[in-house]
């Protein structure tokens, strides 16, 4: 301070109530905790309200939310698919442009399981559709009952686990290839096709319209023109009419599909009977609009899905 100069202290008024660290007493009642005591309680009918509002909004949002996982459980299938063609494509261009032997290969059965594992590097999540991963048999052996049985469960199961005894591992699997497009070796053409039915190799006129790999209820089959639909869902594992293999409601009247071209996209279940499954397949058989169906010929779960 400078010298001959009086410290005058500074008076500071602090206005009524303005620090409410230091709540202003009266008689033996804290103002401070009337203030709060305002504000701290709900009555019952308050919080009933509260809670029947926070069901409604629920009640609202949940299917909005199932809708939005069944969706991405679609694009997650069809990425799935779009990656399986790269695996295909590799393939073909490994064996001069031809598809593996199958089933009836000699000296030992070359499934696509089997011939696409260094590829997929037997990995037996990525052999299943997002909507179908629990097996019939599980990795320690233990059998559900649900393989062949007449419960539908090959729409939400996979098939497996199986070995075919060459394989790496045991596997599951809920796709399966079209069985006429692998090349069998001459004189050994599963099922009652011709040695002209089968494609042997994506390089051919029309593949955008040829399934390769789609979803499917087992690894294999072979669709025919007059193959009746299952009477339901998931009936399909052994059975003459193979197209039920792959006529499951997986996705809300659709199922994923790879074609021949290596594109993937949502198939209807009934237009399934107007794909180009083999060389001489007619796509305007008993089973399409094309060929005088009805939507009362198909069976009952089938009715209300579009008709192709």
């Amino acid at each position: 301070m400078g010298k001959g100069k009086e410290f005058i202290p500074l008076e500071v008024k602090i206005s009524k109530g303005a620090n409410k660290r230091f709540p202003e007493r009266h008689g033996d009642t804290d103002v401070r905790q009337q203030h709060w005591s305002f504000f701290s309680g709900f009555t019952l009918i308050e919080l009933l309200v509260v809670i029947a509002i926070i069901a409604l909004l629920m009640s609202i949002l949940m299917p909005a939310m199932q809708r939005v996982k069944k969706q991405a459980r679609s694009v997650a299938c069809l990425s799935k698919l779009k990656q399986w063609g790269i695996y295909f494509a590799m393939y073909a261009d490994d064996y001069n442009g031809r598809f593996m032997r199958g089933f009836t290969a000699s000296p030992q059965a070359n499934r696509w399981v089997y011939a696409l594992g260094d590829y997929y590097k037997w990995d037996d999540e990525f052999t299943c559709c997002p909507n179908a991963y629990k097996p019939w048999v599980d990795k320690y052996g233990v059998n559900s009952g649900a393989e062949g049985s007449t419960l539908g469960v090959g729409v939400t199961m996979a098939w497996g686990y199986m070995n075919q005894g060459h394989w790496k591992k045991p596997m599951k699997g809920s796709y399966g290839i079209n069985g006429w497009c692998v090349d069998p070796q001459p004189g050994n053409e599963p099922h009652s096709g011709g040695v002209n039915w089968f494609w042997r190799g994506p390089t051919v006129s029309g593949a955008g319209y040829v399934p390769l790999f789609l979803e499917a209820q087992r690894y294999n089959g072979w669709a025919l023109h007059t193959d009746r639909p299952p009477s339901y869902s998931g009936e399909r594992w052994n059975d003459d009419a193979q197209m039920g293999r792959y006529c499951l409601n997986r996705h809300d009247g659709f199922g994923g599909c790879l074609f021949l071209d290596y594109s993937a996209r949502k198939v209807g279940l009934k237009e399934l009977w107007t794909l180009k499954w083999h060389k001489e397949y007619n796509e305007a058989g008993p089973w399409t609009i094309g060929g005088g169906v009805q939507p009362s010929d198909w069976p009952e779960w089938m009715q209300h899905l579009k008709d192709y």
